[in-house]
């Protein structure tokens, strides 16, 4: 129930509102939804649970509308393929759900009733194969498979008997390969694949091979042009989606390659970068229409008729998708979100309208009342550049401050990824204390255009940084924030942004969640899915570029304090990245909290992690922000 509310709210210092949003509910809200899968009336998904360690297990909803847990610890369906993952199980009809599981790497088949058993050999090494984007045809799965061995790293795709035993090697030969999939005869199979320096937003191919003899061409793709998602209208001809326009937008091409059509061009997106594998932003429906996500920052769920061209948006209560969606028949389940409410797992008849939720990640959510509204902004960065953004101003109820409240940026990392309006209790926890938000989708983000995304090409450390900087600027020129009062925060590609950007002057303070520091060691310790893509966001390894660029190199103007925190197993961002920045600003006396967490990676997913983490980061806020206040 809501508070009572007061006809004059009483005046409190910013920073210091009292919120019923406690660090607890913004770690359990971590639970996260992923990869549904709809059969019938019958649904799949993942859960990613923070309260259990982080692990991820399977769900099932049936038909006689109970809701299931498949998976018992200390099983955990999770692959390591790219150190980021992505779809992880496939529901074999018939057998039961095939699964990647995390503490081998090995795929294993959890029957209707039964225990666990493994379908691929064990390998030579632990976690030496890793198996991921899996889908079946026939009496195998298919799956990309990446083989880690004698310090190399290649991958392929394979398929797997269900009986178990050893894979079956199809196509190998380039660096990355993603989405496989087969004709509906079984006689082709369809794939993305790129090759180091490339990364798949910017560079892919659609291939075909021909499963009798291992013939293969490429349909679509080069050196400036990014395919994703191939599904199979028929046996000889293929949709995917393609960024050849500047947008990705969705095409048909026949098997050869010889013919293509733009089915619906548009400026907005029908698909995100392939961060994780396994996500597929649009399906083909029973009567030959397509259930597709598209948009800039937020996607709608809309149908398109490939024949006309038509697409009409369906009317359901929702801000925006995941870019993972399943159907059967003219049935749609997806994870779709809400500014004001939890993102939750869905269900949609697309013949009769009808919406149903069949999971939330978070079942209890806040009181209505203290969530802040998000209003999406454009902003004017250097040279002219409109830099989108997301401001969320401090919301509670009970509570008002005085004159203009403090200000945190947020960066997300990446650095091509994007935020959306999607509610997230982390933002919500600050802003009900009197911390406002602004997101910024800065130059380099998804969502808006590969021209958009190219701003980065060469520029990391410098567009990144002045449009966060910019954003500072215009919550003050708007009179939204107090000047003195404005820090910053980021992880991963956004925490580099922190440490770049709090040698500007402008900030508060700086808050980093394992952020690049310096580029050869990161060069030297990362993994192989991001290894050359400095050679994008910087250019080739030069001694004086890179050390004009990193944050490390620029740590003598860095005056402000700083909290850094860091996963002690990350494998995308290694401990000395964080820790050769902290020692740097001790050195010059530059206050500076170093926090480092055993057990976790790249994001942490432990419930005790992240509350301990959000409790440094709020406590730090504080500390700034009415030091500030009392000067």
């Amino acid at each position: 129930m809501s508070p009572e509310r007061t006809p004059s709210r009483p005046t409190m210092p910013y920073a210091c509102w009292p919120s019923p949003i406690s660090t607890t509910d913004v770690a359990r809200s971590g639970l996260r939804l992923g990869f549904p899968t709809v059969l019938g009336d019958e649904v799949w998904w993942t859960e990613d649970r923070p309260a259990e360690g982080g692990r991820t297990t399977i769900m099932h909803y049936g038909a006689d509308g109970v809701r299931r847990e498949l998976l018992p610890a200390p099983w955990s369906a999770r692959t390591r393929l790219h150190e980021y993952g992505g779809r992880s199980y496939v529901v074999v009809p018939g057998h039961g759900v095939a699964f990647t599981d995390l503490a081998d790497q090995r795929i294993h088949l959890l029957p209707p009733d039964g225990e666990p058993r493994p379908l691929t050999p064990e390998p030579d090494q632990g976690g030496g194969l890793r198996y991921a984007d899996m889908t079946v045809h026939g009496d195998r799965i298919w799956c990309v498979r990446e083989r880690h061995h004698d310090g190399k790293v290649t991958r392929s795709i394979v398929s797997v008997p269900l009986a178990g035993g050893e894979p079956r090697e199809h196509v190998t030969g380039s660096d990355f390969y993603a989405s496989p999939t087969l004709s509906p005869d079984g006689e082709h199979l369809a794939y993305i694949c790129w090759n180091h320096p490339h990364m798949p937003w910017n560079s892919t191919e659609l291939r075909v091979t021909r499963i009798a003899d291992g013939e293969s061409w490429t349909v679509r793709g080069g050196p400036s042009e990014s395919v994703l998602a191939p599904r199979w209208l028929d046996d000889r001809t293929l949709y995917l989606i393609s960024d050849r326009s500047g947008w990705w937008n969705l095409y048909r091409a026949d098997v050869l390659g010889t013919s293509l059509e733009a089915i619906h061009p548009a400026q907005e997106e029908f698909a995100f970068p392939l961060w994780f594998v396994g996500g597929v932003p649009y399906q083909v429906l029973s009567d030959g229409r397509l259930a597709v996500l598209h948009g800039r920052q937020d996607m709608r769920l809309g149908v398109l008729d490939p024949e006309t061209g038509e697409l009409a948006d369906l009317g359901v209560p929702y801000a925006g998708w995941e870019p993972a969606l399943s159907a059967d028949g003219t049935t749609v389940a997806g994870i779709a979100y809400q500014t004001t409410a939890p993102a939750s797992l869905v269900r949609v008849d697309v013949a009769t309208g009808r919406v149903e939720t069949l999971r939330r990640q978070v079942e209890e959510p806040p009181d209505v009342a203290y969530l802040p509204r998000p209003r999406t902004v454009e902003i004017e960065s250097r040279f002219g550049r409109r830099v989108h953004a997301i401001v969320y101003p401090p919301s509670n109820p009970e509570v008002a401050g005085e004159g203009a409240p403090p200000y945190t940026v947020f960066v997300h990392g990446g650095p091509t990824g994007h935020s959306t309006t999607a509610l997230d209790l982390e933002k919500a926890f600050f802003t009900s204390r009197g911390i406002g938000v602004i997101d910024v989708n800065y130059g380099g983000s998804s969502g808006y255009g590969r021209a958009y995304r190219e701003r980065l090409r060469g520029q990391w450390g410098i567009v990144d940084v002045e449009d966060v900087i910019a954003a500072a600027e215009w919550l003050v020129r708007e009179g939204l924030a107090d000047p003195s009062r404005i820090a910053i925060r980021g992880g991963s590609a956004g925490g580099w942004t922190v440490m770049a950007a709090c040698a500007s002057g402008v900030f508060a303070g700086g808050v980093s969640y394992f952020g690049v520091s310096a580029l050869a060691p990161l060069i030297a310790t990362t993994h192989d899915f991001e290894s050359r893509y400095i050679e994008w966001l910087v250019g080739p390894q030069d001694d004086e570029l890179y050390a004009s660029r990193e944050p490390l190199s620029k740590v003598d103007r860095v005056n402000c304090p700083m909290l850094l925190l860091q996963g002690l197993d990350d494998p995308v961002v290694p401990a000395e990245q964080s820790e050769a920045f902290a020692a740097a600003l001790a050195e010059r006396g530059v206050p500076c909290t170093y926090l480092s967490f055993e057990g976790e990676s790249h994001g942490f997913r432990r419930a005790e992690t992240r509350t301990a983490a959000l409790a440094a980061e709020y406590a730090f806020y504080q500390q700034i922000f009415l030091f500030a206040s009392a000067e």
